[in-house]
């Protein structure tokens, strides 16, 4: 076991760090098990809970969730924010833990308790119509979802990040303790995956909607419990301030000096303080976004302390930061390129539900839940890691040359290629799951009514996997693209960013669905792409024309990968996609 190590906080500061390591390490794993079993098992089986137990029309239902998964997925930033200014990790997560556990218990009162929620559907021979769900049942709903947001956001942009706290950066065995903690990281996440989407959704589908959504508040209460009783043993880092604020000051004294004209040898000229013990890396100065090196123009009215810095940071900044806010300028076209490629992810969490439940789900006598299919994504992205480490990597570098085999943009285009592949693959399935449905005799009736197709839904595991490839290329290229583009003191922030981008997915393709929607369900040829029942729609073309948007995605994030100029690059010319004639490790 690692012995327990000590650091002093700063060269001025007295204060020393106990780190205790592993000895934190049970409480910290056994809550990251029990918050993400509980957390995934309210969440991944939410398109059949609304449309069976709120009795939603499909639409509403995915737009909801689109909605919910993109303020679930933007609210990470906000929390980054005021951990890093006010309050500290711990206390962040103390306070998102508690709001994960009431939202989840909310959402275990609406199906368990019938008067929050509506009354069960009747089928057609009984000739009872669907009600809605009231405006009270909804607004509890709603509240639940909300305490949830809240609760990722602290959760999410913390945990990993206080892990890594318990563990002293400096040594050699606090290194080799945070590269565990995040193997142990990443596979808890993997386990409760697997446990949620199998054994979770199969009570919630099968047994009983109040104990499948009651089990989660469990784990989460458990999860509370082992977080605050290690509180007396973890190292809790004090809020620093918002490395944003140096951001904003970029731009604020930008503006004010807009006016102003550019030096002509900005190596030289401009502002360039770099404070004491700075933990970021020094940057060359480059050409690009060159309006924000009037920041550091210094004029008569700027003043400079005794110890160089500026006395007014609103209206003098250095060289150095402008450069780290032009590396986040940067990012931001290849972040962009993110939103539409998550939006083909997001629907093997949506429609793909739906395609299973009118789908022949049998394996013999047993009948697997509609949601449970997710785990192929999800075991593909698993399998996928340690063959592209082990396999792909090396030979890949043997072919290029190059350190990593290929960089990070050329794994995120891949992940976007596969993307594209991915709806290909999603609309020939529900192509040939609507004909089977639509000229052979059905198994049977669907939740909302349509017929159910002979077609095994074993059809649908191509498109997951392939699903979770793309993941595997794209998702993890921008999480590491992320880490390493962005200053060392924005890391947290960087790690919100990814979230952002799904934030995005989700929004629009609740937006998409909407708009899909409402201008063909008039329509007066083809009808209606998006119907409760799928077997009188078009969801293919969704599909197809998702792919389509693809393809132009693809063209974009090319063109901003040839203009994207690594960190650290200075104004040399290098190719971001391709490093031509150079073996150079680019990345």
């Amino acid at each position: 076991m690692e012995k327990e190590e000590k650091a002093i906080l700063t060269d001025e500061s007295p204060d020393v760090i106990n780190y205790r390591g592993v000895k934190a390490m049970p409480f910290i794993i056994g809550n990251e098990i029990f918050e993400k079993l509980g957390t995934i098992g309210t969440s991944s089986n939410l398109m059949v809970y609304l449309t069976s137990v709120f009795n939603m029309k499909s639409v509403t239902a995915a737009t909801l969730i689109n909605i919910f998964s993109g303020t679930t997925n933007i609210a990470p930033l906000v929390g980054a924010f005021f951990s890093d200014s006010y309050f500290g990790r711990f206390k962040t997560l103390a306070f998102a833990s508690i709001c994960s556990l009431l939202g989840m218990t909310v959402m275990m009162l609406t199906a368990a308790i019938s008067k929050l929620h509506p009354p069960h559907c009747g089928t057609k021979e009984t000739h009872e119509l669907c009600k809605e769900p009231t405006t009270s049942q909804l607004a509890f709903l709603l509240t639940g979802f909300g305490l949830l947001i809240t609760g990722a956001g602290g959760i999410r942009p913390c945990n990993l990040a206080f892990g890594a706290d318990q563990f002293n950066p400096a040594t050699e065995s606090g290194k080799k303790g945070i590269n565990s903690f995040f193997n142990w990281y990443y596979f808890t996440f993997t386990f409760a995956v697997m446990m949620s989407v199998t054994f979770i959704v199969y009570l919630q589908s099968n047994v009983s909607w109040a104990l499948g959504l009651g089990i989660p508040p469990c784990l989460m209460f458990i999860s509370c419990v082992l977080f605050f009783a290690g509180s007396r043993i973890y190292v809790k880092i004090k809020p620093q301030g918002s490395p944003l604020t140096g951001l904003v000051q970029v731009l604020v004294a930008a503006s004010k000096k807009r006016y102003l004209k550019q030096p002509d040898h900005p190596e030289l000229s401009l502002f360039n303080h770099i404070p004491t013990n700075y933990i970021n890396s020094k940057l060359p100065h480059t050409d690009q976004f060159r309006f924000l090196d009037k920041s550091a123009i210094i004029t008569m009215e700027d003043q400079i302390k005794a110890d160089g810095s500026a006395s007014n940071p609103w209206r003098l900044c250095s060289i150095q930061q402008v450069e780290e806010v032009k590396c986040i300028m940067r990012v931001i076209p290849i972040w962009a390129s993110s939103i539409i490629f998550h939006v083909a992810i997001v629907q093997q969490h949506t429609y793909a539900v739906l395609q299973a439940l009118q789908s022949d789900r049998h394996l013999g006598s047993f009948e697997v839940p509609a949601a449970s299919y997710s785990i192929f994504s999800m075991l593909s992205l698993t399998i996928w890691i340690p063959v592209y480490d082990r396999i792909f990597i090396p030979f890949l570098r043997k072919l290029t040359g190059k350190g990593d085999g290929i960089t990070l943009l050329q794994r995120m285009g891949t992940g976007i290629v596969l993307s594209v592949i991915t709806m290909l693959v999603s609309a020939v399935f529900e192509e040939q799951r609507r004909t089977v449905a639509l000229t052979r005799p059905t198994i049977g009736t669907a939740p909302k009514g349509g017929a159910i197709s002979s077609m095994s839904t074993s059809w649908l595991i191509p498109q997951l996997v392939l699903a979770g490839l793309s993941e595997g290329f794209n998702s993890i290229g921008q999480i590491a693209f992320y880490y390493k583009q962005f200053p060392e003191n924005m890391r947290s922030i960087a790690g919100s960013f990814f979230f952002c981008g799904l934030a995005g997915s989700n929004y629009l393709s609740g937006f998409l669905v909407s708009v899909v929607h409402k201008i063909t369900e008039n329509q007066a040829g083809g009808g209606d792409w998006l119907p409760e029942d799928l077997n009188k729609g078009k969801l293919d073309w969704f599909y197809y024309m998702i792919a389509a948007l693809g393809v132009v995605n693809f063209v974009y994030f090319l063109l901003c990968a040839k203009w994207y100029r690594y960190k650290g690059a200075g104004d040399r010319v290098e190719v971001a996609m391709e490093a031509k004639g150079s073996s150079k490790h680019v990345v």
